[in-house]
């Protein structure tokens, strides 16, 4: 079994209990799994500090159903306990979707319970109501018990517990409100750990506050897997995936993945999948190290925060100029949103000013007033170091910048939701041996993409 941790809405403190849970967990014997419903990188990442295991990412709009559900029972299996953390409030999908990749949807579809954290700073006897109509608004769902966070008092607390008495509902835990215990948000979310002064210390207080503040006896047997010994950790697998064949020491290639502060952006199954397809990943950093890694056949710069870090990104010269000329020389290279706007020839960082990049795109970057946010359903226009022409894809956007030009060579089309009516519109670059793109993308449900992405190094290492 495993546990949705989900909420009436947005804001009320999901990633905190879930690390505060995880936290206390870790400190118990046996192994720990966390997830996360759908596209976000930043909760994944408290997650894997804490439980040292990459967190895993349960979207069946990027993926799929079934896949959602193998990528589930594979992890369990091979841990004691498991967590969800849900996205947005419990019944917010996409938009347009009918609910798809909601938290709800994952509870129906994994047959699992949830624990609702509730905002109790501004409740009092409403709180009855409140449960009682996400309780009963979908008879399918399994509420298990709800979690009061932010509560003022003692009075407070017995206020609340007197409203919920009637309804007969579990009380799993009760944080009051912890003025201490705060994680700094921006632009995009949540600043990710690695980027936090004092992470240690936040952990060992989630740990005490997850001490605390929780009610173990009814937590352990939701949270408990039916696995009691986990087996050694593998390779996820599903009938697509078993497909992959993996390479020869001959035909094994070396693909580097920038990763720092600057870029972090990374599910965890896509570098799982070039692990079985048989490539050695090496990670480097763009702001620290000097040059690309030796003998690379191949370079995926994923997403992050490189406004953030445009300074040091420019600064760095001879990194500047040594992926340059990589790129141009043909090096198989995919960049991602981040990774995009950093090969630009320009980038405006938060406050206004432009900071050189690598320049292999004749465009710059410039940060938006709104925010760029949503999945897309796209067809690739042509044959890119990923895909080819006419593939149709899921994936998803999230940026607060613009490029002051389109690409001249677009990687994809597809349909974007204005507020007035929908937009067709081309986005991405595809020059040299580069597919670069705004768009994430998850390659779970499509295991083509690794496996071309492979071979495309493979074709490259020949020629050196």
């Amino acid at each position: 079994m495993s546990l949705v941790i989900a909420a009436d809405r947005s804001g009320v403190g999901k990633t905190t209990v879930t690390a505060a849970i995880l936290a206390s967990l870790k400190a118990r014997p046996g192994v720990v799994q966390s997830f996360k419903v759908g596209p976000d990188y930043i909760d994944p990442m408290f997650h894997t500090v804490v439980t040292q295991r990459p967190c895993r990412n349960l979207d069946p709009i990027l993926t799929s159903e079934p896949y959602t559900q193998q990528i589930f029972h594979t992890h369990t299996q091979q841990a004691n306990y498991a967590l969800i953390e849900g996205v947005m409030g419990l019944f917010d999908g996409a938009i347009g979707q009918q609910g798809r990749g909601s938290t709800a949807h994952i509870a129906r579809l994994l047959d699992v319970p949830i624990a609702l954290v509730l905002d109790c700073s501004r409740l009092s006897d409403s709180i009855a109501a409140l449960v009682h109509g996400y309780r009963s608004f979908d008879p399918q769902l399994q509420i298990a018990g709800v979690i009061l966070n932010r509560v003022g008092s003692d009075r407070h607390l017995q206020s609340l517990k007197s409203a919920l008495q009637p309804l007969s509902i579990r009380i799993l835990g009760v944080l009051q409100r912890q003025p201490s215990i705060h994680i700094p948000d921006r632009h995009l979310g949540l600043v990710p750990i690695d980027e936090l002064e004092g992470a240690d210390g936040l952990l060992q207080q989630l740990a005490t506050v997850g001490n605390r503040c929780f009610d173990w006896s009814a937590l352990l047997p939701l949270l408990a897997t039916t696995q009691a010994t986990p087996t050694p950790l593998a390779a996820p697998v599903r009938p697509q995936i078993s497909a992959l064949t993996s390479s020869t020491p001959s035909s094994r290639v070396r693909i580097a993945i920038a990763k720092d502060v600057a870029f972090s952006f990374y599910y965890a199954d896509n570098l799982d999948q070039l692990r079985h397809l048989g490539a050695e990943l090496v990670f480097w950093s763009p702001i620290h190290d000097n040059a690309l890694p030796n003998h690379i056949h191949g370079l995926y710069l994923g997403g992050g925060f490189p406004e953030m870090f445009a300074v040091e990104l420019s600064e760095n010269v001879a990194v500047l100029q040594d992926l340059k000329t990589a790129i141009q020389a043909g090096l198989p290279t995919y960049a991602e949103c981040g990774g995009l706007m950093y090969l630009c020839e320009s980038l405006q960082g938060l406050q206004g000013k432009r900071f050189p990049m690598v320049g292999v795109l004749p465009a710059n970057v410039k940060m938006a007033k709104r925010l760029t946010l949503g999945y897309r359903c796209a067809i690739s226009t042509q044959n890119t170091p990923l895909l080819t022409a006419g593939t149709t894809v899921w994936g998803h956007e999230f940026h607060h910048s613009e490029l002051d030009q389109d690409g001249d060579n677009p990687t994809y089309t597809f349909s974007r939701q204005t507020v007035a009516h929908p937009s067709e519109i081309s986005e991405g670059w595809h020059r040299y041996n580069l597919h670069a793109s705004y768009l994430h993308l998850h390659w779970g449900n499509q295991p083509e993409i690794p496996k071309r992405f492979i071979q495309q190094c493979r074709d490259f290492k020949a020629t050196c």
